[in-house]
């Protein structure tokens, strides 16, 4: 009876293909893809051992590799064994094994791309600046570059081994991008001064900026624009390459801020008081903090008054320490001036008055006022 059975199996076929070899393929094709899971899974383990291990980013990076496989792929991989027992024709054979190499490829692929993002973002964040790593567009278009060329080459060793003529194929994709790249100027324009901007850092997320008339926060550095928040609140959004157009200044890298103030004083003033001054100011400047005295001087001779400057050094690029800095300054001068009797000018203006009309004269013959006028009409009316 089992022969029977047996008999049965080699005999009966479905599709061209006894039901005893698809039986075979069968359970190759299981056994395949238990192993290969198995496998896959032992090496993570073991890798996993060796991640916890300090400075390992090596094996971390391999961890989260592994952790992409693909089981779909994998089981397509076990299919394509399962089919390499069966009693095929010798061109369904040759066809298995193109699809044996696109299995393959799309799987090593697909590590590639994990191991490609895995690393740039780790070297990126090891060479960031700041506490908390921002993704920079350098380290955006870096990582888009690599995939783009990464499942480029993936995909031109498919086609090959199916039998496409790739020389023709990459000869007209480089026809094709010259088109592409003079239709998208102006965003290509923006891409690439995006990262002139990342390699260059004129300025980093979180600087505070002016742009010709607009200044505020950067709040995002992107492929084509950067966002830029300003004092009033509304985001401001410009175009990269009009970015770099243009002249920027960063206030988030000031050092120091260097002050140049004037005042006047009345020309009543006398020498002795115009002498004590300078010494008065340099006095009250160096008892301010985070100050450094520069000069001061009585500078010359205005229309309307004497004329001093003075230039001192704020130690904080903070604007409101500025501020209060040289508030304390003003309020230190106008007590000091006060207690030697010198006060601050005011502005002055002189009119010169070529001719004015005749004013009207008293009259004292009949004891009332009378109005004198010189015109003719006027006196033949009385």
């Amino acid at each position: 009876m089992e022969s029977n059975a047996l008999d049965i199996l080699t005999t009966t076929q479905l599709l061209g293909i006894s039901i005893a070899n698809w039986l075979l393929a069968s359970g190759v094709m299981t056994v395949s893809f238990i192993v290969a899971r198995a496998g896959i899974g032992f090496l993570l383990r073991k890798v996993e051992v060796l991640a916890q291990k300090p400075n390992a980013h090596v094996s971390h990076i391999a961890v989260e590799v592994l952790s992409s496989t693909s089981n779909t792929l994998l089981l397509l991989a076990s299919i394509l064994i399962g089919v390499g027992v069966l009693d095929l024709p010798e061109r369904w054979l040759g066809r298995v094994s193109s699809l044996w190499f696109v299995v393959a490829a799309l799987q090593v692929g697909l590590w590639a791309n994990r191991a490609i993002a895995l690393t740039l973002l780790h070297y990126f964040a090891r060479h960031s600046h700041g506490d908390i790593h921002q993704k920079s567009a350098l380290a955006t278009l870096s990582l888009w570059g690599a995939k783009v060329f990464l499942w480029a080459v993936v995909l031109l060793a498919m086609l090959s081994n199916l039998g496409v003529n790739i020389t023709a194929f990459v000869a007209s994709l480089g026809v094709g991008g010259i088109a592409v790249a003079l239709a998208v100027q102006n965003i290509l324009g923006d891409l690439f001064a995006s990262l002139s901007i990342a390699v260059d850092k004129p300025f980093e997320v979180g600087d505070f900026i002016v742009v010709g008339s607009l200044a505020g926060t950067v709040e995002h550095v992107g492929l084509k624009t950067t966002r830029i928040r300003s004092l009033s609140g509304e985001q401001i959004v410009m175009a990269n390459a009009q970015m770099i157009s243009i002249t920027i200044q960063n206030y988030k890298r000031l050092q120091e801020r260097r002050i140049v103030f004037e005042f006047a004083l009345p020309h009543e003033c006398s020498i002795e008081q115009i002498k004590q001054v300078p010494a008065i100011v340099e006095r009250i400047i160096r008892a301010q903090e985070k100050t450094r005295f520069d000069r001061s001087h009585f500078r010359g001779f205005g229309e309307s008054a004497l004329e001093f400057e003075t230039v001192y050094i704020v130690l904080d690029p903070s604007y409101n320490i500025y501020m209060d800095i040289q508030q304390a300054i003003n309020l230190g001068m106008m007590q000091a001036f006060a207690e030697i009797g010198v006060r601050l000018a005011t502005p002055a203006r002189t009119v010169h008055v070529a001719s004015l009309p005749d004013m009207p004269q008293r009259s004292t013959d009949t004891g009332h006022d009378t109005l004198m006028q010189n015109s003719p009409a006027y006196g033949a009316r009385h």
